[in-house]
């Protein structure tokens, strides 16, 4: 079932003229010195969208032919908001509280003053985990599976008790999809394709690509874009581009997209998880998830809490911060970024949504993606 209407810019509610200048913005960053090998962008407002606009090409090489417009993106740390959303619904169905501890579910964790560590916690970036584990690189090189992160994971002390500082923490979502399998008898890329993907109609998203998405008689495999790997990555048979980190399915970053699949989650959330008649996800859990959680949270500092907000696993509108979504969405806006160039938001206040899907990694200012989001605001009438 498909959300969104198709339709010209003025019917979604965008200045014609000013929606062309925010496009023309991207269009600059593809054919101008080889800044970002491709893009797409896609934009919803109360309901509709011109749909999709893609930009550049599907590889990193100069000859590499033009981007298609059915091209799948690794999408990184989008991923997490949705795995979040995956725990909220065993929440709501009384499978699992916030307040559970992890070493309840998977006992191993419960070491090394990690024990009073809650569902909360990895929710909301208060664990004390680390974003990448110390070993990370040398796991990737031995293609480690899920299981193997999971495991060092549970072997390491934290870098802070739980609930008395936010950090980050890429390896909270990898604990986390550990107790969904637990919980769901399913791997969590099962669980987010039943409960999530199917009844979208997100039929070209994958949490790890399946096998026939690899092999070269299938038509998903050269629709992947190729993404432009950092230095440290060049030549490793473990990067963004690798089968096995394609396959791996991380809880963390391992999401395939389109950009019209992605837009058909976020319009669930701006229809407070409701598509047409039937509801993926409860009203109350959307709104909870979106909103700030560190203000419960009495030992996190209070700039964090103020100035700096979580959702469950959503990042909330940082306007003082330098990866702010933008100057001119709401404070309402929640969205979260990709570390190989990705930027989704969804604004409750003005029901829009914007995803800005890239192969280039993420400018360490995110000015670049800042300065399109002024302009996609800016076109709203």
């Amino acid at each position: 079932m498909n959300l969104l209407k198709t339709a010209y810019p003025e019917e979604c509610g965008l200045n014609p003229d000013r929606w062309k200048r925010a496009l023309e913005l991207v269009r600059q960053w593809t054919d101008q010195n080889d800044r970002v090998p491709a893009a797409a962008v896609m934009v919803g407002r109360r309901g509709s969208t011109p749909g999709p606009q893609f930009f550049g090409r599907q590889g990193i090489a100069p000859d590499a032919p033009r981007i298609r417009d059915d091209a799948i993106f690794l999408v990184a740390s989008i991923t997490k908001p949705i795995v979040a959303m995956g725990t909220m619904l065993l929440i709501e169905r009384g499978q699992l509280t916030l307040n559970d501890r992890i070493a309840d579910y998977l006992p191993e964790f419960g070491k090394k003053g990690k024990y009073g560590t809650t569902i909360r916690n990895l929710l909301t970036h208060t664990s004390g985990l680390p974003d990448m584990l110390p070993n990370n690189v040398e796991l990737r090189k031995a293609k480690s599976s899920l299981s193997d992160f999971v495991t060092a994971t549970c072997a390491i002390t934290p870098d802070f008790p739980p609930g008395r500082a936010v950090q980050y923490q890429s390896m909270g979502i990898a604990v986390l999809a550990a107790i969904m399998e637990q919980i769901a008898a399913v791997p969590c890329a099962e669980f987010l394709r039943r409960e999530f993907f199917q009844p979208l109609a997100m039929h070209d998203t994958r949490l790890g690509a399946p096998d026939e998405w690899l092999a070269g008689h299938h038509p998903a495999c050269d629709r992947i874009a190729e993404i432009r790997v950092p230095s440290e990555q060049i030549g490793a048979d473990w990067n963004w581009n690798s089968r096995y980190w394609r396959q791996l399915g991380a809880p963390w970053g391992g999401l395939l997209t389109t950009p019209a699949d992605l837009a058909q989650f976020a319009q669930m959330m701006l229809n407070h998880g409701r598509i047409g008649q039937d509801r993926i996800l409860s009203r109350s859990s959307v709104i909870e998830a979106t909103r700030n959680q560190l203000t419960v949270m009495k030992e996190v500092p209070d700039e964090d809490r103020r100035y700096r907000p979580w959702g469950f696993g959503w990042r909330l509108q940082w306007p003082s911060h330098a990866n702010t979504f933008g100057d001119l969405v709401s404070p309402s806006c929640y969205g979260h970024w990709g570390a190989t160039g990705t930027l989704l938001w969804i604004d409750p206040e003005t029901d829009s949504f914007a995803i800005l899907l890239t192969t280039q990694p993420l400018d360490p200012n995110g000015a670049p993606f800042q300065r399109l989001s002024n302009a996609i605001v800016g076109a709203f009438e």
